[in-house]
């Protein structure tokens, strides 16, 4: 095949036989209607419309559905069918999908661009162009994405694209959709044994926490129903019980007049099983009280205690060993135990969903959900001997491991799938395959 220079950077060379224009050339481009909460007369209808979340990769989100009013004629002109293209003119600018089933009596906001076909333009072919522009980066510089961005009308009408002749396009976009589904196939399986190995790694904390190693134990009623039975010689104790729980106050500024320390914030508990020295902490200022209290110490449990989703509420990290200069930030509780208990076992308990639950009803909040000092300190746990403890920990962090390890790999294996598609799709749009002559399976 003879190529030729697209004077597209995010495209690069293309086929001789394609043509470069702009959108507005080969597709009809629609913006949505502004929200209107209330009706303007009494012939108006409220009716349900698609906003930019409900625009996702490839596919449209029923799951949240708002709705507004418009008039008889706005119902016509702003309906949806079938084979048209939606694409999100804020948020996740350029994120685009294509309507597969009628949407009967829906219209569409005016964070969300309406795309129609021509005779020189396929929807669907569109669509992957769309996954090329915002892989590129390209997209970031055509909306200005460091201050809010929009892809208005005007720039997704400007935007220079690349077009073979429409039955070549549909063949593209045929070809691409079934390698779009075979991948899309692979990751879904790849994620199933994700949530898989997630479940076997909480079937086996809340067995150690609750049951522990020894499976001949004589076992007694907790006297606490989501607890069940535990060994003869545990307890049931109260969090306050087994150590001290603080609340943290020590925000993200710096202060002038306050010492300079690392913050050790939401982000690094909600996504590490143990908070290390290796970790890299945001810089904060802090008093001298505030350090006193919330300085890291080997042991040392820090859950969330503040979230949008009350299922995010007391996740736990366990700091795996003393960090001078780094403290514990605001919306976290640190909770630092007492001689006769181990944190590292105490990371595990409150690691078990099952134990966890407990602090998903005593969250108060509507859309913002908050755990107070009080209903930390109340929080139920079984607690076995300290010896005992120790042999849970270890036993419980070299099977964490090895779960840990083995998801790590599969994720491994889902971006490699991804980034085949990406690759696939920009080598098919852009004509660096000839996809016409290929068998599909």
């Amino acid at each position: 095949m003879i190529y030729k220079d697209s004077s597209i950077s995010w495209i690069g060379q293309i086929p001789i036989h394609w043509n470069t224009l702009s959108v507005s050339k080969a597709y009809q481009v629609t913006l949505g209607k502004m929200l209107q909460p209330n009706s303007n007369n009494e012939n108006d209808v409220k009716t349900p419309y698609l906003k930019a979340m409900n625009v996702q990769d490839g596919y449209i989100s029923l799951e949240k559905i708002d709705e507004m009013y418009c008039s008889a004629n706005e119902l016509k002109m702003l309906n949806l069918e079938v084979s048209d293209l939606v694409v999100c003119e804020g948020g996740e600018v350029a994120r685009s999908a294509v309507v597969k089933e009628k949407l009967e009596g829906f219209i569409f906001q005016n964070s969300v661009h309406r795309v129609k076909s021509s005779e020189k333009g396929n929807t669907r072919f569109l669509h992957y162009l769309l996954i090329v522009l915002r892989a590129s980066g390209f997209i970031n510089i055509l909306v200005n994405k460091a201050t809010i961005a929009h892809f208005t009308k005007d720039k997704f009408n400007s935007l220079k694209i690349a077009l073979p002749p429409l039955n070549e396009q549909i063949v593209i976009s045929n070809y691409l959709d079934i390698k779009y589904d075979e991948v899309e196939i692979l990751i879904k399986n790849k994620q199933k044994l994700i949530t898989l190995l997630e479940q076997q790694r909480q079937s086996i904390i809340t067995e150690a926490v609750t049951k522990g190693l020894n499976s001949n134990v004589k076992m007694k009623e907790s006297g606490v129903e989501w607890i069940g039975e535990i060994p003869e010689h545990w307890e049931v104790r109260k969090i306050k019980d087994v150590g001290n729980v603080y609340s943290s106050n020590v925000d993200k500024k710096s202060v002038e007049g306050e010492k300079e320390v690392l913050l050790c914030n939401y982000v690094d508990v909600y996504y590490n099983d143990s908070i290390t020295v290796n970790l890299d902490f945001m810089k904060a200022t802090a008093k001298v009280d505030q350090i006193k209290i919330f300085t890291l110490k080997k042991h040392d449990v820090i859950i969330t205690k503040d979230s949008e989703s009350p299922t995010d509420i007391a996740i736990p990290t366990w700091v795996s060993q003393d960090l001078d200069g780094v403290v514990c930030g605001y919306h976290l509780s640190l909770i630092r135990c007492a001689e006769s208990v181990l944190g590292h076992y105490l990371y595990y308990a409150l690691e078990s969903v099952q134990i966890r639950e407990q602090f998903y009803t005593r969250a108060n909040g509507v859309t913002r959900y908050g755990l107070s000092k009080e209903a930390i300190k109340n929080g139920l746990i079984a607690v076995p001997p300290y010896n005992e403890q120790l042999q849970i920990a270890e036993k419980l962090y070299a099977d964490n491991k090895e779960i840990r390890d083995m998801t790590e790999k599969v994720k491994a294996q889902i971006e490699k799938l991804k980034e085949y598609r990406q690759a696939l799709i920009y080598e098919a749009v852009t004509g660096k395959i000839d996809v016409r002559e290929m068998e599909i399976d």
